[in-house]
């Protein structure tokens, strides 16, 4: 085998190469994940114009994009135990492509939709996918988790910045022409560094042994669908990239109405981002102070705090400010949850079921921005900071039901 070859002839450097291109690549993959949620916000108001449509009708894109990361989800798990980990995060890309193609002319607006249903598909795959391989990796996998959700922040920062500048032009959707082009790029790089193979496949090849397997007789998706933890850690994630998204999407709207804000507000979705990104790089080593899974209680609580700052509290300055800080303390959570996953499942389920975490926990970047656009169609948007407030809450309790679990026995 290649994988006994080189490590037998001490080739080190070649394998640690190979290894670091591909996770660069799943990187560039989360960035694009990133560029695609951060986009949204900026977006809104123009695509609100554009089509006549309130809050509401609006906010059934966010509905298309659940509908599609719901489909990916429940499909990963028989994609990856029929075609492997290349193939079915390469046919994630393509969904990922052709919604692409599908946004970028500003087509009616059910096509529009049924284009965030197609993204919301391809994004789904590639996510559960590229999640569950750096899980399964043994070499620093925790600090790697770390710097692929990074990834993702940087895509989800870069993003209001060029729809903010599409945003007032009268062919604002050519904004899906840059995303276009990205996930081509995406694309591309997926079948040329990970060639189709299978997870296992790869991870031989670079000198680490395959998992372990079950010895039930059970299907892998059964078994992880009837393991409690599994739910307990979706619905967090869920909820999680809900609030990420919520904040990040409805928060221009919310300036622009309620603050006074100008055409610049989309930038304020930029500072929410970069202090994702921002806590993502330099909160990770707070868990050399403090256990991980504390951690989450600690960014829960503050966030609150500066939640009820943007709600009551109406200074424009002071609310960028605050929501750059939300950004910041948010960050590091998915991740910590990442890591914390590999603790409580067992070896052979964790792949599988990082992958249904991360996919189903994407439906909440679709139904949290919609309860929100409903609730602002009937109260206004100022039930955005109540409803985030309400969605933190949620999310410190599901926490403490997570923190509950036993570790894992293996």
């Amino acid at each position: 085998m290649a994988s006994t070859t080189e490590t037998e002839s001490g080739d080190a450097p070649k394998i640690k190469r190979r290894g670091n291109i591909q996770f660069a690549t799943l990187c560039f993959c989360l960035f694009l994940a990133g560029y695609n949620d951060g986009a949204t916000g900026p977006l809104l108001p123009t695509i609100q114009r554009h089509y006549h449509v309130n809050f509401a009708i609006v906010s059934l894109l966010f509905v298309s994009n659940c509908v599609g990361f719901v489909i990916g989800a429940l499909s990963n798990v028989f994609f990856t135990e029929r075609f492997g980990f290349g193939k079915t995060i390469v046919l994630g890309a393509i969904g990922q492509t052709i919604g692409y193609s599908m946004m970028a002319p500003a087509p009616p607006f059910p096509v529009l939709a049924i284009g965030y249903v197609t993204n919301g598909f391809g994004i789904a795959l590639q996510d559960a996918q590229a999640n569950g391989f750096v899980a399964s990796l043994q070499d620093n996998s925790a600090i790697k988790m770390n710097l692929l959700h990074a990834a993702y922040g940087f895509g989800a920062l870069g993003s209001p910045l060029i729809a903010t500048q599409f945003a007032p032009l009268r062919h604002w959707s050519f904004h899906f022409l840059t995303s276009l082009g990205l996930s081509l790029a995406n694309l591309v790089a997926l079948i040329a560094v990970f060639k189709l193979r299978t997870q296992d496949a790869i991870l031989t090849q670079n000198g680490q042994p395959p998992a372990e397997t079950s010895t039930s007789q059970q299907s892998t998706m059964r078994q992880m669908l009837g393991n409690k933890s599994v739910h307990l850690l979706a619905f967090f994630i869920l909820v999680y990239v809900g609030i990420e998204v919520t904040v990040g999407g409805w928060i221009v709207t919310f300036i622009i109405d309620k603050r006074g804000g100008g055409p610049s507000s989309g930038y304020i979705s930029t500072g929410f981002f970069g202090g994702l990104t921002a806590g993502r790089l330099v909160l990770h080593y707070a868990t050399r102070l403090i256990p991980e899974h504390r951690t989450i209680f600690l960014y829960a609580v503050l966030a609150i705090a500066l939640e009820l700052t943007i709600w009551l509290v109406p200074s424009l300055i002071g609310n960028a400010v605050s929501v750059s800080l939300i950004g910041f303390l948010l960050g590091p959570m998915y991740p910590a949850v990442m890591n914390q996953t590999s603790n409580i499942l067992p070896r052979w389920l964790l792949t599988g079921s990082i992958g249904w975490i991360a996919g189903f926990g994407q439906a909440g970047s679709a139904l949290l921005p919609f309860m929100t656009g409903t609730l602002a169609s009937k109260f206004g948007i100022s039930s955005l900071q109540p409803l985030v407030v309400s969605a933190i809450v949620v999310l410190i309790f599901l926490w403490f039901l997570v923190s509950r679990r036993e570790r894992r026995l293996d």
